[in-house]
Formats: structure tokens, sequence, C-alpha cells
């Protein structure tokens, strides 16, 4: 019979103290594989090894003591992320303030109460499970995005240039810096509705038919049902984004003909980020517009196409929009 692999959080316990140890032991053996170590370089040297879920950490150790290993770890790309939870003696606040600045994530006092350390175990392992969750769906997103992109005559990198002027125009616009991170992490999915559009009329060399831009005009809707009705902020935008972003300021836009601020926001700003790259970028049909000329053409469709108000912001963005192409080049 083969054993099934033990898929327990594994945490680190570091005291010099072999019976502080097995204090410990006792508490969280049942929930939890558990790695020892009673110096702050086997501690390291464990930490980097196996990547524990979660680190135990005395502070009074002699040789390196708990500030140093927990520097150590967080100056090391490998360990960083690791969260540490000082447990110690050393219950000033003073003691406290030290060790969260050297970057613990929490502060359990000597001696230990069992019901308090598995319940500051458990939240700081929730912790780490939804940063990995999240992380996971905005990779996700991020990666539906650039399959669209590859489906059609677009490159990988333009979801990711015009995810950053996103952000970029947001933060001029004045909007809260998380939401501007959000809309980052949500415009890659902009055309993600182009994975319905059959290859023929997608990939077409030529000028489409009537019949074949009614087709094409249905990818925004496509995008949406794609994304569905997820309640997290990224998932919200990205769906509204998908829907509108082919909506213009005069109301000639589709799939619904919204006008004005009808348009949500984020759709408004995602239009003209993703316009500005692909004037900008060479492609097999046609040569890359210089920033300038893109920059003509985004003022002259103000109140038609794009809100007038956005371009005004956007035009002078032009410098930190041409370093965001050069750092995302083709």
């Amino acid at each position: 019979m083969i054993a099934s692999p033990d898929h327990r959080p594994r945490l680190l316990l570091v005291d010099d103290e072999p019976t502080n140890l097995q204090v410990l032991r006792q508490v969280l053996q049942q929930d939890y594989r558990l790695q020892f170590a009673t110096d702050g370089n086997r501690a390291l040297a464990l930490a980097r090894q196996h990547a524990p879920d979660l680190i135990l950490l005395d502070v009074m150790m002699p040789g390196m003591d708990g500030h140093a290993v927990c520097r150590a770890l967080k100056a090391d790309a490998g360990t960083a992320a690791i969260p540490v939870i000082f447990v110690t003696a050393l219950s000033d606040v003073a003691d406290e303030v030290g060790g969260f600045a050297v970057g613990c994530v929490d502060y359990i006092a000597k001696p230990i109460s069992a019901p308090i350390v598995r319940a500051r175990v458990r939240t700081h392992l929730s912790l780490v499970r939804m940063d990995e969750l999240r992380e996971t769906r905005l990779q996700i997103v991020q990666r539906l995005g650039r399959a669209a992109e590859y489906k059609d005559n677009e490159t990988g990198m333009h979801v990711i240039r015009m995810s950053h002027f996103s952000q970029l125009l947001a933060l001029a616009a004045g909007c809260d810096p998380l939401w501007a991170e959000d809309l980052l992490n949500a415009a890659p999915m902009h055309d993600v509705g182009k994975i319905g559009i059959p290859d023929a009329i997608l990939q077409k060399p030529g000028k489409l038919t009537e019949e074949e831009w009614a087709v094409m005009r249905r990818h925004p809707q496509i995008g949406a049902e794609i994304i569905g009705h997820d309640p997290s902020r990224v998932l919200c935008l990205a769906r509204s984004v998908a829907l509108y972003h082919h909506e213009k300021w005069d109301g000639s836009g589709y799939p619904h003909g919204l006008a004005a601020e009808a348009i949500p926001l984020e759709a408004r700003i995602v239009a003209l980020a993703d316009v500005f790259d692909a004037l900008t970028s060479e492609r097999p049909y046609k040569k890359a517009w210089p920033a300038q000329e893109a920059m003509a053409l985004i003022q002259s469709e103000a109140g038609k196409h794009f809100d007038p108000a956005l371009v005004a912001l956007f035009v002078p963005l032009v410098d930190e929009l041409l370093t965001i192409r050069q750092r995302w080049g083709d």
C-alpha cells in the first residue's frame, strides 16, 4: 500500500533550549510537520533548504540572536516571504516594536499558552494561503489575457504595457492607488473574448465584411461571459473592462452604444491605453507610429472616441509611457 503524502503545513521551530522546543512540539505536532533548530545558522540552512510555511523563532539565543536570523531571512529572496513569529520572554513594548521592525509578523510571550500559539499559527497560515490564492488568481488572469493576444495579431507584451499605461492614467486621474493596482491586474483580460472568435475572422489579412464585423463585435460580450460574475475586485473590474472598452464617448461604440460617463471609468481608461499601445507598436500589417503622432490622433478623438478629461491627463504622461514601452518591449 502506498502511503499518502503529508500535505500538512511545515513549521520551523527555533530555540536554543531543547525544553522549549519540546513544549512547542507537544502543542503543534498533531496538525503540522515540524522541523527544529537550536541555533541561528542551522535555522537559516533549514529555511533555505525546505522553505517552511511559518517560522517560530526565539529572540535570545547565543551567537546569532533571533533578530539577526530574521534580518537574514528577509534579506534572502528565497526566504523573505516566510512569515516569522517571535516566541520570547522579552515582552516589553520596546521589544515588540524591535521585533516588528526586523520583519516579524507576530509576537508571542513566554511562557506560552497552547491555545494562543495554535490560534496565532492558524491565523498567519491562513493569511499566507490567501496571498497565494490571490497571486494564483492574478497569474491566471494575466495568462488568459496573453492567450487572447497570441490568438490575435498582438504580442504578449501588449497586455503588459497597456496594463501599466492604465495604472499610470488611473493614478493621474486621482484614483485610489489600490484601485489603480487592481486595474493593472484586470486590464490584461480586456480582449479575452477574442478566444471565442473564429481564426478565419480574427486573423484575416484583408478587410472584414459586414457579416464578419458583426461576429468580431461579439468579443466583448464573450469576454464578459468567460470572466463571469466573480465577486473579487480584480475580476469585477476585468469583466467591466472586457465588456465596455470598445464603447466610445460619443455613443458610437459597441456592444451597447453607451456614451460619456455611462461608460465605466475603468473601460474609458483601458480604451485609451489600448489604442496608444496599438498605434505605437509594429505589427505585420503596419509600422509603429511615433508617440507624438499617436498622441495627436488621440487628441483629435477627444470627445468622440475618448473621454476628453482623460485625454488631457494622458498626453502629458508621454515620457512615462515611453519608459514603460521601453521596459516591456516586444
